[in-house]
């Protein structure tokens, strides 16, 4: 498989299509430290074996995790509207469980003035980005009171964004939470990567199984380490998009587990035909036919998405996607875009799929310009 993805990102374009051009010089000079190279990898201590393993994000929460993005090299212009996006996230979410949010000294009266006094701003682990779902640790239970944390070994999408800080965060965040902390045997991101806490994952080929992350490895090599950083046994495996953001297609964006043996698919219109239509149309065939870990046939259920004609953004790198939903204690927390109809109906169709849930859907249209949404920007701590 071709990695022709591995190349520097094209001046101009936005997180969907590589936003951060003005990053890349500091990415160089963090590269050695965070991209960790095949070698250490093999030599690193594997995450814990046995019990532990990343549960379905529908568990109770007891925190979850942000980051308040500050840097213009990064946002330019856009830094102030993407700081207001951040902080209505969190305010939504700080409604149904606490939010710790890192920021730097510098920002960190902004972040709690725009937050206010419902979210606990930290200055002590200091960030890059906002991107807390890429950054910060994967959180694992052993069913029995038990919890650690894995590091994904971040390295800024393929060094393609300055991320010194961030690649110290999921460590950082875990020595805070004073729970034992192992590094896995690869490089990814959260947001690449979807557990149904029952054995099974989800993941792109485009993101992980790329050169730019994991040089030398073999699928096979990409899929064991997953499965022991998560506790799983199987990973369900989509092709996804190479090159077209600085993400290479997260599975996050599109496809997201219910339950075990259970997952959504944010659909494309029948008139959309662009790369990530069609990878939407893939993903949910490969669902279709899948087994789950304990092979039972995989459900999947379907998220109409937008029709992006009818939205507020006229951005065309925008990301519109209701599959990027968060799920906290009591509530669902999604993007909505302005297509009303579509809107609508996403909200009840999440409404359907979480019972006992409040829907909540915000505006996060300057976010979303970036490529990003409200589970890019969130990680959650779920209760031992």
């Amino acid at each position: 498989m071709s990695d022709h993805a591995d190349g520097p990102p094209r001046p101009g374009m936005d997180r969907r299509r590589f936003l951060t051009a003005a990053g890349l010089a500091a990415a160089g000079a963090a590269v050695t430290a965070a991209a960790a190279p095949a070698a250490a990898r093999a030599a690193a201590r594997p995450a814990a074996a046995g019990a532990f393993r990343v549960p379905i994000e529908d568990v109770r929460h007891t925190r979850t995790w942000m980051a308040w993005p500050d840097s213009t090299s990064i946002w330019g212009s856009k830094l102030s509207g993407v700081q207001s996006d951040i902080a209505l996230i969190a305010r939504t979410i700080a409604k149904y469980e606490p939010v710790y949010l890192c920021a730097n000294s510098g920002s960190a009266a902004r972040a709690r003035s725009l937050c206010g006094s419902t979210v606990t701003v930290l200055t002590s682990i200091p960030v890059d980005d906002c991107w807390m779902r890429d950054s910060g640790p994967v959180f694992r239970t052993d069913g029995a009171g038990g919890l650690d944390a894995v590091g994904l070994n971040f390295n800024g999408w393929g060094n393609r964004q300055t991320h010194a800080k961030d690649a110290l965060v999921a460590g950082r965040v875990a020595a805070y939470t004073g729970v034992p902390f192992t590094g896995a045997a690869l490089v990814g991101e959260g947001g690449a990567v979807e557990q149904d806490g029952a054995g099974t994952l989800m993941a792109t080929r485009s993101s992980l199984v790329n050169g730019n992350r994991n040089p030398g490895m073999s699928q096979t090599q990409i899929e064991a380490a997953l499965c022991t950083a998560y506790g799983a046994s199987k990973v369900i495996w989509f092709d996804g998009v190479r090159g077209q953001d600085i993400t290479d297609d997260h599975v996050d964006a599109t496809s997201r587990f219910l339950a075990p043996g259970r997952a959504l698919v944010q659909m494309p219109l029948a008139t959309d035909t662009d790369v990530y239509a069609k990878d939407a149309r893939q993903q949910y065939q490969i669902l279709s036919a899948a087994t789950a870990a304990n092979g039972t046939r995989m459900a999947v259920d379907q998220l109409q998405g937008p029709d992006y004609n009818k939205i507020r953004s006229t951005n065309p790198d925008f990301l519109a996607s209701y599959a990027n939903y968060y799920v906290c204690n009591g509530a669902v927390i999604s993007g909505q875009f302005g297509d009303t109809r579509a809107d609508t109906a996403a909200r009840a169709t999440l409404a359907r799929l979480f019972p006992g849930r409040v829907v909540e859907q915000l505006n996060i249209d300057r976010l979303g310009t970036g490529g990003g949404g409200i589970h890019c920007v969130t990680q959650q701590q779920p209760a031992a």
